[in-house]
């Protein structure tokens, strides 16, 4: 695996959608999916370019902190949270990807109050509709967006998704076309905020020239980037109900 050849290519790919949209380049953001990768690796990313990483499960987030991993890059959520766990993350990443519902919001805009700051968000938006998948309904987020631009702790940037599996190339284009104009529409309602929602978050290792293609902002890359994901221990994940 060389690293420094994967983020080349991965640009490149990237520099190339954006040019084809009519994009400037500079407006896609790589982010390194670090989940089950070591403090070592991520030094690594991060030395050779990486800027910005995701973190996906709360134990490893917080063993990296502890680690120095992050050397300076970016920090994110980007899986599941679980409201118990909003404790060891809000105030400790730049933002969190997956607010995926009310009940989640209003718990991370208390402990944002409750540490007199304000935490950055994407709301997740569940455009098929899988039972699998949390998310808000595509007609249930303006309503949560007009919440969260209320709540003094948070500050939407934007909108996120995961799709279904894909099987053929270009198969989720349609649900990245989808959620661009959800976000439009929203910021266009938003009277006082709109601009702060500069975020599209979707597009991972096998669909992110067709989420640059459609707007995306921000991709979150894993396996094109670091190669198969190594296991997780058992002993990792012990305790761990973020998991």
């Amino acid at each position: 695996m060389d690293l420094t050849d994967n983020i080349r290519k991965i640009r490149a790919q990237l520099d190339a959608a954006a040019v084809a949209a009519g994009r400037d380049p500079a407006s896609v953001t790589l982010l390194a999916a670090t989940k089950t990768q070591s403090s070592g690796t991520i030094r690594a990313a991060v030395s050779a370019g990486i800027r910005v990483c995701g973190e996906n499960r709360v134990q490893e987030l917080a063993a990296h902190l502890a680690d120095g991993a992050y050397g300076g890059a970016e920090v994110h959520f980007i899986g599941h949270l679980q409201t118990n766990k909003v404790k060891d993350v809000v105030g400790r990443v730049a933002l969190i990807h997956s607010v995926s519902s009310e009940r989640l919001l209003r718990a991370i805009a208390a402990r944002a109050d409750k540490l007199g700051l304000v935490q950055d968000i994407l709301l997740e938006v569940n455009l098929a509709g899988e039972a699998s998948k949390d998310g808000f309904s595509p007609g249930d987020t303006p309503a949560a967006a007009a919440l969260a631009a209320g709540l003094g702790g948070v500050r939407l940037r934007g909108l996120m998704c995961i799709p279904p599996a894909a099987v053929n190339p270009g198969d989720n284009l349609p649900f990245f076309q989808k959620l661009r104009q959800l976000a439009v529409d929203i910021r266009r309602e938003m009277v006082h905020n709109g601009e702060d929602m500069d975020v599209l978050s979707m597009g991972m290792s096998g669909d992110y020239a067709d989420a640059v293609a459609a707007g995306s902002t921000c991709v979150r890359v894993g396996s094109a980037l670091f190669g198969p994901r190594p296991p997780m221990l058992s002993t990792q994940l012990k305790g761990d109900p973020s998991i």
